[in-house]
């Protein structure tokens, strides 16, 4: 440890030392013995160290566990023998994972279908073929074998599904139809975001149109991807100085953009439900057994029309 960082509480330096670790992970390690010093295990957080010091970190391997069916209540727009699609609510988390260990789409699709889901995702992502942010609504698909994940892969490998968001954004975009290009890749400090990338990345493009603007502080857009990376309407439309409103990871400085009790109202509905206003209302793709086309609508979220009944009544300008 360098002479400067001399002072800094252990967590704090092994969080900023370690990115890919959140500094709740690390002081769990810490206390947990698998943090040491020398030969012996550093368990106080709030340590200061020392000049010179040395820890040692060891991470345990993770073991996914295998999910069980929860008889959670599910909004089923369509089924068959192959493949189901839902209506997801925002806040529910797709698969299970560290911090989310149940109450996932994958327990309420496990105890619905009973069992018959796709393997190929693995133990702890049966049937799922492709996911949404917990805090998005919308439709999805699952599948229920491994022909029609197969089938449903490729489509998304193909970029020949249709799928279409509903957006609200910050402020109104200009010009009111266009597309939003630029590779997406990891967040070179923040580890837990995604960012429009210079170099590397994977290649993106979301096409947009505005469908109606709330007194210039906000508007609702359609989004439509051509590609589907993670998080890819967030971090592109955040680029374009868009954010979607209530977004908690690219939404930040959007304060300012409100006025009077307007602010007050908005704040307090985005505190209370702390989910990006992004539902994806539609979803088309080739039935992978038969082949037909099969497209899917559902109205506009609760959240988001909410929302835009605050805007629209406090008249923000």
């Amino acid at each position: 440890m360098t002479e400067h960082k001399a002072g800094t509480r252990l967590d704090k330096l092994l969080a900023e030392a370690i990115p890919l670790l959140s500094r709740t992970r690390l002081k769990a390690l810490i206390e947990d013995g698998r943090v040491v010093l020398g030969e012996a295990p550093a368990r106080e957080p709030a340590r200061r160290v020392k000049a010179g010091q040395v820890f040692t970190v060891t991470v345990p391997r993770s073991r996914p566990a295998v999910p069980k069916p929860q008889a959670i209540p599910l909004d089923v727009v369509y089924e068959d023998g192959d493949l189901i699609v839902i209506d997801k609510p925002a806040g529910m988390v797709v698969h299970p994972a560290p911090g989310n260990p149940d109450g996932t789409l994958v327990n309420a699709l496990l105890d619905h279908c009973q069992g018959s889901l796709s393997g190929i995702g693995g133990v702890t992502r049966p049937g799922i073929v492709h996911r949404l942010d917990k805090g998005t609504s919308g439709l999805m698909v699952a599948a229920k074998n491994d022909v029609a994940h197969r089938g449903l892969a490729e489509q998304f490998a193909e970029h020949s599904l249709e799928r279409a968001y509903y957006a609200l954004l910050w402020g109104v975009p200009s010009p009111s139809r266009g597309e939003v290009t630029g590779n997406i890749g990891r967040h070179p400090v923040n580890r837990k975001k995604m960012a429009v990338v210079s170099r590397g990345g994977k290649r993106a493009r979301t096409r947009y149109h505005l469908i109606e603007s709330l007194g210039g502080a906000a508007s609702l857009t359609e989004c439509r991807l051509d590609t589907g990376r993670t998080h890819q309407i967030r971090v592109h439309m955040a680029f374009r100085g868009h954010p979607v409103v209530g977004d908690p990871l690219y939404g930040g400085g959007v304060r300012s953009r409100l006025k009077g009790a307007a602010a007050d109202a908005v704040m307090t509905y985005l505190t209370r439900n702390n989910n990006q206003a992004l539902h994806a209302y539609l979803i088309g793709f080739n039935h992978p057994r038969t082949g037909k086309r099969l497209k899917f609508e559902t109205p506009i979220s609760r959240g988001i029309k909410d929302l835009i009944v605050l805007f629209t009544r406090n008249r923000v300008k």
